[in-house]
C-alpha cells in the first residue's frame, strides 16, 4: 500500500445526494468499498476541491462489473461487496461477473476462492440499487458532460485554427 495513500484524509461524496463523509483514514475508506457503502458513482478526495469517482482509485480494489442483465452491469464494485450481494440473494452462483483489470468473464461460482478471501471483511453493505430512472439520469447527465467538453474542444480548436492562420498570413506563407 503506497504510504502517501494511508497518510491523507480522505473524504466521500455521495452521488446520489451529494453528501460528504470525512475526514476519513484510507483504511476506513477502503472497509466501506469492500462492504458495499461505497457506490460506483461516488467520488472520493483528498482536499475537497479536486474529486474522483472512488473506482478510480485502484487500491480500493472496485475492479468488478456485475452482469445484472445482459444489458445492465452494475459497478465497478469491489469482492466484498459482490459477497455482500450473494448474502442477500441479490445475485447467486450463476451470475456473471467481468474483471474490469483483465476484461475475464466469468460466473460467481468460477471465483468462488476470491470470494473466500474476501470473507475476511465482514460486509454490513447496501444493496445494488438498480433504478432506471436513475441510471438513465445518470447517462443523460454523463452524455451533457460529454457533449459540453466536445463543444470546448471544438471552440478551442476553431479558435488555435483562427490563431494559425493569422499566423500565417502574417509571415506571409499561404496554405
Amino acid at each position: 500500500m503506497d504510504e502517501l495513500l494511508t497518510a491523507q484524509t480522505w473524504f466521500l461524496r455521495k452521488h446520489e445526494d451529494g453528501t460528504v463523509f470525512g475526514p476519513l483514514t484510507f483504511e476506513h475508506l477502503a472497509r466501506w468499498a469492500a462492504t458495499a457503502q461505497i457506490a460506483p458513482h461516488d467520488t472520493v478526495s483528498t482536499d475537497q476541491q479536486s474529486w474522483t469517482k472512488a473506482p478510480m482509485l485502484a487500491e480500493l480494489g472496485m475492479d468488478w462489473l456485475v452482469e445484472i442483465t445482459s444489458e445492465h452491469y452494475y459497478g465497478p464494485t469491489t469482492l466484498g461487496a459482490i459477497l455482500e450481494f450473494l448474502r442477500q440473494g441479490e445475485v447467486n452462483e450463476q451470475t456473471f461477473v467481468i474483471n474490469t483489470c483483465d476484461g475475464s468473464r466469468c460466473q460467481l461460482q468460477e471465483i468462488s476462492g476470491l470470494l473466500e478471501t474476501a470473507r475476511q471483511n465482514e460486509p454490513a453493505a447496501s444493496g445494488i440499487s438498480f433504478n432506471v430512472h436513475d441510471r438513465i439520469r445518470d447517462l443523460e447527465e454523463s452524455l451533457r458532460e460529454e457533449r459540453r467538453a466536445l463543444e470546448e474542444s471544438e471552440q478551442r480548436y476553431a479558435e488555435l485554427e483562427h490563431r494559425y492562420r493569422e499566423l500565417l498570413q502574417q509571415h506571409g506563407i499561404e496554405t
